[in-house]
């Protein structure tokens, strides 16, 4: 169940937001515009970047799953400058998720997840987690990075985000 409720949808939505990306990469060709517009667009100016955006969902991802898992939460720098770079962090983050597997995810549910949050350290039953922490950021950064491209011009909707291919 925990298992069916968190990597699958990190999958799903983490593909969608590479179609987003291929997309915002055709559109910037054919327009003549300069990528870092995109890459480094924000929706204000205290809010962060959609690069770091799409790293936050990815470490939201891979960070959720793992300690659901008990497996160690693979690290990736955020040094992406780059549509390439960024479409590489999420089929790294991608692979990592396909490589786990249902029986690890066996106790994940009362297994207690300790993470910090705020600066302080937090404890959490994997369900409460998951329902409280892991998929509300997840959400949140995948939300955000669609609407930075669709707030910069990018011609999407909802099935965009959705992302039913």
């Amino acid at each position: 169940m925990m298992y069916d409720a968190s990597v699958p949808v990190f999958v799903h939505f983490l593909n969608g937001i590479a179609a987003l990306l291929r997309k915002t990469e055709a559109h910037v060709q054919a327009k003549k515009l300069d990528p870092n517009a995109f890459l480094t667009a924000r929706l204000f100016p205290d809010m962060f970047t959609f690069t770091k955006q799409v790293q936050l969902a990815c470490d939201f991802a891979k960070g959720t799953s793992a300690r659901l898992a008990g497996v160690t939460n693979p690290s990736h720098s955020d040094e992406e400058k780059s549509f390439d770079e960024l479409h590489e962090r999420i089929r790294k983050t991608v692979e990592f998720l396909r490589g786990l597997n249902k029986d690890q995810f066996a106790d994940a549910a009362d297994r207690q997840i300790t993470f910090k949050a705020g600066g302080k350290e937090q404890t959490l039953k994997g369900a409460d987690y998951l329902s409280q922490v892991g998929l509300p950021n997840f959400y949140f950064h995948v939300t955000t990075a669609y609407g930075l491209l669709r707030h910069n011009g990018l011609e999407i909707g909802k099935a965009d985000f959705i992302a039913r291919f």
